[in-house]
């Protein structure tokens, strides 16, 4: 497990391949084929403002997440990627758990799924996220949004 950097070429077309893969599966789950991340080019992918965190297996990225920080003490997860083949392996739970334990301990955390993608939510409510609300960006199609918060004893929390 390690960041990734999508200026080399064949980890940027890696990652594309796997979201690809990934949010296709979302999809058909919630019966909604237009997730931004499918329409988007390989080009589009890497100027995005996001950080990278891969998982190999047998050599090759098999996973992803992929995060922004948006104030001090506070995160968005925009990606959590796992390449179909590797599906229910604890990949996902793997990066979601360094990135929140070793990358951004004191960090807040959000993520949104498909309301109807019932593996991400449950991944995300045993990893102690909260669900916030249920939002309609599209007629039909419901996103589940979820935050965890930080015990800490920052002044003001």
């Amino acid at each position: 497990m390690g960041e990734l950097s999508l200026t080399d070429d064949v980890t940027a077309a890696a990652v594309h391949r796997i979201g690809l893969r990934a949010y296709t599966v979302e999809a058909e789950l919630i019966g909604f084929d237009g997730i931004p991340p499918l329409r988007e080019s390989l080009e589009e992918m890497r100027v995005q403002p996001l950080r990278w965190l891969g998982a190999r297996v047998e050599g090759e990225i098999a996973a992803f997440v992929a995060w922004q920080v948006m104030a001090e003490e506070l995160i968005c997860i925009a990606r959590v990627c796992v390449d179909p083949r590797w599906f229910r392996r604890g990949l996902a739970s793997a990066l979601l758990r360094h990135l929140l334990a070793d990358l951004a301990p004191e960090h807040d955390a959000l993520v949104s799924t498909g309301a109807d993608n019932h593996p991400a939510v449950a991944l995300y409510e045993r990893l102690g996220f909260r669900h916030v609300d249920t939002v309609e960006p599209a007629p039909g199609v419901r996103l589940a949004r979820f935050e965890l918060t930080r015990p800490s004893g920052r002044p003001g929390r």
